[in-house]
């Protein structure tokens, strides 16, 4: 299946080549996991800008986000945009995983077994659009 690209601003590629090098704890822990296709032969990226945001992770094959969230994400307000910022990028087709600061440090073991899940789910429901000539 040939890739998808999606748009992005190009002010957000040095931004995000910024984040890639101040990297938190716990991106540095998920990245061990995700980095040189580990899970599944899967291609992921760190900070990836898509439309005039940036997700910590993502792999194109997929359509696959994966938001970190540490306590900033805990206000009123980031809140909100925080949804407003998943749904404008849901609206390429594209599905979030998210998890806590807590979640990588103590149960990381929980978090790529999430993440393998769904990448089950995406196969399987990928596989079944193919029979039907759907994809």
């Amino acid at each position: 299946m040939q890739r998808e690209i999606i748009p992005y601003k190009p002010v957000l590629k040095e931004i995000a080549r910024g984040f890639r090098n101040n990297q938190t704890k716990q991106e540095k822990i998920l990245w061990k996991y995700l980095k040189g296709k580990q899970i599944k032969g899967y291609d992921f990226h760190r900070q990836k800008p898509l439309g005039s945001y940036i997700v910590d992770f993502y792999c194109c094959e997929l359509y696959l986000a994966i938001e970190i969230d540490g306590s900033v994400h805990n206000t009123e307000d980031n809140k909100v945009k925080d949804v407003f910022r998943q749904d404008k990028i849901e609206n390429f087709g594209i599905t979030f995983l998210r998890f806590t600061n807590k979640e990588i440090e103590y149960n990381i073991e929980v978090v790529i077994n999430s993440i393998k899940e769904y990448i089950n789910w995406f196969e399987k429901t990928r596989g079944e659009c193919r029979k039907n000539n759907k994809m």
